[in-house]
């Protein structure tokens, strides 16, 4: 008996540290500060070690309410394993006191933070200051940060190598305000039975973030900037809700001589709105995604 206790004691003190070892070693982000247009915002950065020169950079917005601090850390394992750098900006409070990004929401009206060049400013900071490569930018975000991308597309092309909205959506008026002028890769992560931000569209702003356009038709607007000539549809590996991927191929090159533009739409059937990670390892997709756009 004495030694059945003794073999558990030995094995429960392994396990602590083991456990312990695990946790120091987990990847963890660290907060800045910068000043843009008079104001104090912060973000979050996470630089793997040994990063080379040059290294790739992807800028992860949260959704409306949301915090930068502790933002999808599934990005971070991510970036650990490929070697990238993931930067989490911080919103701005609106009047309802929320952390958001400004998109055009119908009571964000008289909000005066630019976020897009507050955006496109930090990456240009981080460029400069870690040599991050501008051509190896890439942008991605869920629900309201997913909004950002797809205004960030369309109002700042060069700002980004390629976008990646989750659960985004595309509000009516910039879509009738801004006509796309560049062809940039993009792929949109959405499912079919979310309420906050509906496959369909709302015409009428009955959810009350305004009127927006169909997410098939959000994508396809990109396609056709892209000159995509034709479709390409396959069922992912099943692990909850089927995943429908929509690859829009055939466009013209992302640069002279460079892979062509793709645009794609992970259809979530029945899913919700989340970042996707029940259905699909959404993360390890975006970076997939962006990759092939590296220079």
């Amino acid at each position: 008996m004495k030694k059945l206790l003794l073999f558990i004691l030995v094995a429960l003190c392994g396990a602590g540290s083991f456990n312990a070892a695990a946790q120091a070693e987990k990847p963890k982000t660290t907060k800045y500060e910068i000043r843009h247009q008079g104001m104090e915002r912060s973000y979050w950065l996470y630089i793997p070690e040994n990063l080379r020169d040059d290294a790739p950079l992807v800028v992860v917005l949260h959704g409306y309410g949301g915090m930068a601090e502790g933002y999808r850390p599934e990005m971070v394992e991510t970036a650990r394993k490929h070697g990238f750098a993931v930067c989490y900006p911080q919103g701005a409070k609106d009047k309802k006191e929320k952390n958001c990004w400004n998109v055009g929401y119908p009571f964000q009206a008289g909000l005066k933070t630019d976020d897009v060049d507050f955006i496109c400013d930090l990456a240009r900071h981080l460029q400069k200051k870690y040599g991050f490569k501008k051509e190896n930018t890439f942008l991605t975000g869920m629900s309201n940060g997913g909004e950002m991308c797809y205004l960030m597309a369309a109002r700042r092309p060069d700002a980004f190598a390629a976008f990646a909205p989750i659960a985004g959506l595309t509000m009516e008026w910039s879509y009738k305000k801004y006509t796309p002028v560049k062809a940039v890769p993009l792929m949109e992560v959405h499912g079919t039975m979310d309420r906050t931000s509906r496959w369909e569209g709302d015409p009428k702003n009955e959810g009350g973030w305004g009127e927006y356009i169909s997410v098939p038709l959000a994508v396809g607007i990109w396609a056709a900037k892209a000159r995509c000539t034709h479709t390409e549809t396959t069922e992912m590996p099943l692990i909850r809700n089927k995943v429908i991927l929509h690859r829009h191929v055939g466009g013209v090159p992302a640069w002279e001589g460079g892979p062509a533009v793709e645009v794609r739409l992970y259809e979530i059937v029945e899913g919700k709105h989340k970042w996707g990670l029940e259905d699909m390892n959404t993360c390890e997709e975006v970076w997939n995604f962006f990759k092939k756009y590296l220079r």
